[in-house]
């Protein structure tokens, strides 16, 4: 009994991670663990019985949480998007892009999970339509199983640190800071991330050429009658558009003033996609012949989702739009790209609906959880024992930085990136804050480290999610006959390895380098209001009126 009462609030946290460890649902996990340990503690006498009282007030502030609307909003988005045939038409279209080249349809999968994260954002979706649509066709022309299979699970992964991330929008909410910010904070980690995943892959067809072949010629479908591949015609439909862009953007930026660069970058990508858009339609429609066939497949099919990608993203970096705002219009888009391709149907409805509506109960129920745990949590002092064993942490804050990564890597190994976020950042959030520590710099830190959650081996849902449609058994090649082996669950794990290295040298990089993320804040000077001295005397009005400091403008502030 001495040893529970000196020691109560590990023990409640070690035995949240048995509970956890054996398979219990997290939500009621962290629930139970709560209500029975601040039984205890109120039976001891550490806490008042009256601090339950505070439940149904925690319980109505989440549902009344307009920040969290944006996770339906944007799950709805990213699966419409997905069951309406995105992801196949982008595969294909990109595929046959770079499937000239070595790599290519590694490289173009890579790609394809970039938007498909910038679209979904959710793992599932991304993973199991790359795993149906992309890895037959890399077995059908020998692609290396562990290379193929890598590169999807991780291409998958990149929904998680990509806008418009569902883990960003809860790290943002546990940690009290703005999403947009969050956002802004992680796409330049998110982009390097995709890069460095190219790079892996022009690499190993450097070093091992047979890894990942080019497509064959009778492979490429877009070919025009001279047998050309009509890539020029392609480059030329892109200089054009690239000057309307100029035209136009440069109008916009004539008559809005000192407009910041992410509002820049913004626009005129925009204007970029629309010029282009509206070359190709008018080609289509006059049938003038103009453009190859490569070119109005690139144009009519990754247009409309870069457009979609830049609107949503675009407004909410530019201030327009607040992440709900965006996220709803994001899914109005969705709806309407499907309608327009035609594919819309009210059972693919009904099963986009069906899916958010379960994914966003389960992060409600654990949000509820973790408001009962962390209520009975803090009553036993247990956040200050997590800030005394962190701070005690020698090296300061990059002691502490390099413990939590270590943690949350070794933690990834059991738990998901929604336990992760629901039951360490609430207590690390703090303690971070009290050293100074940027906070988003410190979400997208932790964001990236979570992201290999999805791809440890033996756990990493994403690779359950490849392993369940990859074949199991040795199977005929509709197309071209062959019997293709299995692809077996070593090479899946094998495949993930280098990839978990790839993210953990992101994790160093984001470490080493906050400006990757820190761009987020203006350059605007930041007034500290602790020393602001208000004089309603003639110093106030020489100061700032006129007089010796009239000069100065923040001697008003001094």
């Amino acid at each position: 009994m001495e040893f529970l009462v000196d020691n109560l609030a590990p023990v409640m946290f070690l035995n949240l991670i048995v509970f956890l460890l054996m398979g219990f649902p997290v939500a009621f996990s962290l629930a139970a663990n709560g209500v029975l340990y601040g039984l205890i503690a109120v039976h001891m006498g550490f806490i008042q019985p009256a601090i339950f009282q505070a439940l149904p007030q925690r319980v109505f502030g989440i549902v009344a949480n307009d920040t969290l609307l944006a996770v339906p909003f944007f799950t709805l988005m990213g699966l419409v998007l997905e069951r309406s045939g995105m992801a196949e038409d982008l595969l294909e279209t990109i595929g046959q892009l770079f499937g000239e080249i070595r790599g290519g349809l590694a490289i173009a999968v890579v790609l394809v999970g970039a938007m498909l994260a910038a679209t979904t954002g959710v793992v599932s979706a991304s993973v199991i339509s790359m795993g149906l649509i992309s890895l037959p066709i890399m077995l059908r022309y020998g692609y290396d199983r562990r290379l193929a299979a890598g590169v999807i699970a991780a291409s998958g992964t990149l929904s998680q640190i990509i806008p418009p991330s569902l883990v960003l929008i809860i790290l943002a909410d546990q940690l009290g800071r703005s999403i947009g910010d969050m956002y802004r904070g992680a796409i330049i980690p998110g982009l390097l991330l995709t890069g460095l995943y190219i790079v892996y892959v022009v690499v190993i067809t450097l070093l091992r050429p047979k890894a990942a072949p080019a497509l064959p010629s009778d492979a490429r479908i877009y070919i025009e009658p001279n047998g050309s591949r009509g890539m020029r015609s392609l480059a030329v439909l892109a200089l054009l558009a690239a000057a309307g862009s100029y035209f136009t953007s440069s109008y916009y930026f004539r008559s809005h003033f000192a407009v910041p660069t992410d509002e820049r970058i913004v626009v005129a990508l925009m204007a970029w996609g629309i010029c282009a858009w509206a070359i190709a339609l008018v080609n289509r429609v006059l049938r003038l012949g103009v453009l190859s066939r490569i070119a109005e497949r690139v144009t009519f099919v990754m247009i409309p989702p870069l457009f979609l990608i830049f609107l949503v993203l675009g407004t909410i970096f530019v201030g327009i739009a607040t992440p709900t705002e965006g996220g709803a219009m994001g899914a109005v888009g969705a709806i309407a790209m499907a309608v327009l391709r035609g594919r819309l149907s009210l059972d693919l409805l009904k099963q986009a609906m069906d899916t958010t509506t379960r994914l966003s109960c389960f992060v409600v129920f654990i949000l509820v959880g973790s408001t009962v745990f962390s209520l009975s949590f803090r009553g036993i002092n247990g956040d200050v024992w997590v800030e005394h064993l962190l701070t005690a942490v020698p090296g300061g804050q990059w002691g502490f930085l390099i413990v939590v990564s270590v943690l949350t890597f070794v933690l990834a190994f059991f738990l998901d990136f929604f336990e992760l976020a629901f039951i360490i950042v609430p207590l690390l959030g703090p303690v971070a804050d009290k050293m100074g520590i940027d906070l988003v710099w410190f979400g997208v830190l932790l964001a990236v480290n979570m992201q290999t959650s999805f791809v440890h081996p033996p756990f990493g849902f994403a690779l359950f999610y490849l392993r369940s449609v990859a074949p199991k058994e040795d199977y005929h090649d509709s197309v071209t006959g062959r019997l293709i082996p299995k692809v077996t669950t070593g090479q899946i794990y094998w495949g993930a390895i280098p990839f978990v290295c790839i993210q953990l040298t992101m994790v160093g990089t984001v470490m080493l380098f906050p400006g990757l993320v820190t761009h987020y804040k203006d350059n605007t000077a930041q007034v500290d209001t602790s020393t602001i001295n208000l004089d309603t005397g003639s110093t106030y009005g020489a100061g700032v009126y006129g007089g010796g400091n009239a000069g100065d403008p923040g001697a008003a502030f001094r």
